[in-house]
């Protein structure tokens, strides 16, 4: 019988942005969109992965960002100490996704080689683009690589029975997306392929980007990997924590579980 994991998404913060600033075209939307900071835990009675690990306190204060709740502390409420954590994939080195590994200082980091050598390349010379990252996440994913913990990878890699990490670029060159198998199907963790479900639903996606074009084509390889549009999580949109919200009254608040069913997902509103 196939392995199958369940899946929670944490929410460790938030903050209110400008709604068509989340797109690369004017959405004709108005008004604020509040943007969550998700991550995810994945796991059966073999595994414990996390999926990103947020933002370092420092980050957040030099960037007005409010962490709510740091990812070990998170864990601890599901129950799981950290050093249980077998793995910790990386999706990509933005501050948002990078910080925090020193709360789990026994796990494997998986990350693509292409995003480690983006954010330890040239291109940072360019404060238009490393101003989305934390250099002391970078070294320390550098650190952790001399060290024996990283795992750089090239390409589509199964990390265990039942969970897949695929390259898709875009956002940054190497951003990955996680695949696993549910009691309900495969689940696609989107990370920031699509920050919002209106990404994917106009076809707009959100405008930090380095490659359009590849940006683009992720939105039709996550539908691809998915077992349909209701398997598919972006990375930062409150309306995960409310679809699914109906189904996961026994997790703590601000997590909810992405193997169970969630509620259907309102249209969205135009202004």
């Amino acid at each position: 019988m196939s392995a199958t994991f369940d899946v929670v998404a944490i929410r460790l913060g938030h903050v209110d942005r400008v709604a068509r600033d989340n797109f690369l075209s004017d959405p004709h939307l108005s008004g604020a969109m509040r943007l969550d900071f998700d991550i995810w835990v994945v796991r059966n009675r073999d595994r414990i992965i996390v999926v990103d690990t947020g933002f370092s306190p420092q980050a957040g204060e030099r960037r007005g960002r409010v962490l709510e709740r740091r990812p070990a502390d998170a864990l601890r409420e599901l129950g799981i100490e950290p050093d249980e954590v077998t793995d910790i994939v990386v999706t990509h080195l933005h501050y948002d996704h990078a910080g925090n590994l020193g709360d789990f200082p026994d796990a494997r980091v998986w990350i693509q080689s292409a995003e480690v050598g983006y954010a330890t390349g040239n291109s940072m010379r360019h404060k238009q683009l490393s101003h989305f990252f934390d250099v002391d996440d970078v070294c320390d994913i550098v650190r952790r690589t001399f060290d024996g913990r990283v795992r750089q990878i090239d390409g589509r890699h199964v990390l265990a029975d039942g969970v897949e990490l695929h390259p898709v670029g875009g956002h940054t060159p190497g951003l990955q997306v996680v695949r696993v198998r549910t009691e309900r199907g495969w689940v696609v963790l989107a990370s920031d392929a699509l920050h919002y479900y209106a990404n994917l639903d106009l076809r707009n996606p959100f405008p930090a980007i380095v490659d359009v074009p590849a940006m683009l084509d992720a939105f039709d390889t996550v539908l691809q990997l998915a077992d349909g549009p209701d398997h598919v999580v972006p990375g930062h949109d409150p309306a995960v924590m409310e679809r699914f919200g109906a189904v996961s009254g026994d997790l703590p608040d601000g997590m909810v579980a992405l193997h169970r069913q969630p509620a259907p997902r309102p249209a969205l509103a135009h202004h």
